[in-house]
C-alpha cells in the first residue's frame, strides 16, 4: 500500500465568477509573481500594482544621491517589498553589506525569502525585525554606515490585503497595525478617545478639515451602541458625518472618499506612533552614519516631510551635515502615471561631513 502521508497535499486555487478576478485572495497569479510574470507586467502596463506586491517609488533618484560604492555598509530602514534592498545589493556587487529593517514580521518574512532565493546569504544581507526609532541599537551590532534609505510609504501589500485592515475600500477588521502582534487594533483604540482626542489625531496626522463633525459622529455613534469594528463601520460613520456638512451632493461621493483616505492615514500614523518613530530615527542618524554618510529619505505625507527638513536644516547650520537637498525632489510625470501611488512621494537627501 502507498503511504500518502508525506505527500504535500494539493490546494485548489480559489474560483471566481466573471472573466476577471476581483478579490484579493481570488487573484492568485498576481499573488505568485515569480510564477505568472506574464501577468504581472500587463497589470503594471495597465497603471496598476499586482495583488501581494509593490511597486519601488523613485528608484533610480534615490540610488543617485546614495551613490553607493562596493565594498560599504548601507541600511534600508523600511524593507518592505525588498525592491529598493535589492537595487542596493545589486549596487554593492557582492561586496559590503545591507542591513534591513522592518517591524512587519508576515510581510517582510516573505520579502526576505525572495532575496534569499537571489543568493544573498547572511555575510551581505541582514534582516532585523525592529522599529528604525530602534536604530541606535542596530548600529551597535552591525556597526556605522555608510548610506541609509527610509521610504516611508506604506507597502501596497498591506494596503491591498483586506486581511490586514488598512483601506476602506474592502471590509475587513479595523486594525491598521504594522506588526499585527504588538499593542491593539485601531477599532479598540478608537473606543476608548474622547471627541477632543480624536479631532486632535485628525488634524495633527492629516489635516482634516471635517475633523470636529466627524470626531462628535464617531463618539455618537459609539454612544448609541454601533461599536466601530470593520473598515466599511469607519467609512461609513465619516461618510454620516459629511452628511451633516454644507458638501454639495454632487461633490459628496469625491469628497467621503478623500476624507476616508485622510482619516484611515490618521489613525495609522497614531496606532504606529510613525512621528515619534521618525524623529527618533533623524534625531539619532549622526551618530550612526560614518563620515560622509549619505541619507535619503522618501515621505508621502506633509508631516513626515516637514519633520525631515526641520531635522536636516538643522543638523546643517550646526555642521553635523555637509550637504542638504536645497529643494524637495518628485517623481517624473511618467513615474506617476505608471504608478499612480507614486503621485504624493517627496524625496530629501543629507550628506555628513567628513570629518
Amino acid at each position: 500500500m502507498t503511504d500518502n502521508r508525506d505527500k504535500e497535499t494539493h490546494k485548489r486555487r480559489v474560483h471566481y465568477s466573471g472573466k476577471y478576478p476581483k478579490k484579493f485572495e481570488e487573484k492568485y497569479k498576481e499573488l505568485q509573481p515569480e510564477k505568472y510574470a506574464e501577468t504581472i507586467e500587463h497589470v503594471k502596463a495597465k497603471g496598476n500594482t499586482p495583488a501581494g506586491t509593490h511597486i519601488s517609488i523613485m528608484v533610480s533618484e534615490c540610488m543617485e544621491y546614495l551613490n553607493i560604492k562596493p565594498g560599504e555598509r548601507g541600511l534600508d530602514c523600511t524593507f518592505g517589498y525588498g525592491g529598493h534592498s535589492r537595487r542596493i545589493l545589486e549596487a554593492l556587487g557582492g561586496e559590503g553589506h545591507l542591513t534591513s529593517l522592518d517591524v512587519d514580521p508576515i510581510e517582510s518574512a516573505k520579502s526576505c525569502d525572495r532575496i534569499r532565493a537571489l543568493g544573498y546569504g547572511e555575510d551581505s544581507f541582514s534582516l532585523e525585525l525592529t522599529n528604525f526609532a530602534n536604530v541606535d541599537e542596530v548600529c551597535r551590532k552591525h556597526g556605522k554606515f555608510d548610506f541609509v534609505l527610509a521610504d516611508l510609504g506604506v507597502s501596497s501589500m498591506q494596503i491591498d490585503d483586506p486581511s490586514r485592515g488598512f483601506s476602506y475600500k474592502v471590509d475587513a477588521t479595523l486594525d491598521l497595525r504594522m506588526d499585527p502582534t504588538k499593542g491593539e487594533s485601531a477599532a479598540d483604540f478608537l473606543k476608548k478617545l474622547s471627541t477632543d482626542e480624536i479631532i486632535e489625531i485628525l488634524i495633527k496626522n492629516s489635516d482634516e478639515p471635517y475633523a470636529q463633525v466627524i470626531a462628535k459622529t464617531i463618539v455618537s455613534e459609539r454612544k448609541s451602541g454601533r461599536a466601530i469594528k470593520t473598515t466599511l463601520d469607519f467609512k461609513n460613520v465619516i461618510e454620516k458625518a459629511l452628511a451633516k456638512t454644507d458638501i454639495p451632493a454632487k461633490e459628496m461621493k469625491d469628497a467621503v472618499k478623500k476624507a476616508c483616505a485622510r482619516c484611515f492615514q490618521a489613525l495609522r500614523i497614531e496606532i504606529n506612533d510613525e512621528f515619534g518613530a521618525l524623529e527618533s530615527l533623524l534625531r539619532k542618524l549622526p551618530e550612526v552614519l560614518n563620515p560622509g554618510g549619505r541619507v535619503v529619505f522618501l515621505t508621502f505625507h506633509s508631516g513626515e516631510d516637514r519633520l525631515v527638513k526641520g531635522y536636516f536644516k538643522e543638523y546643517f547650520r550646526q555642521g553635523i551635515y555637509s550637504e542638504i537637498s536645497k529643494d524637495v525632489m518628485r517623481p517624473s510625470m511618467k513615474e506617476c502615471v505608471d504608478n499612480p501611488r507614486a503621485k504624493s512621494t517627496k524625496l530629501r537627501y543629507a550628506v555628513m561631513r567628513q570629518d
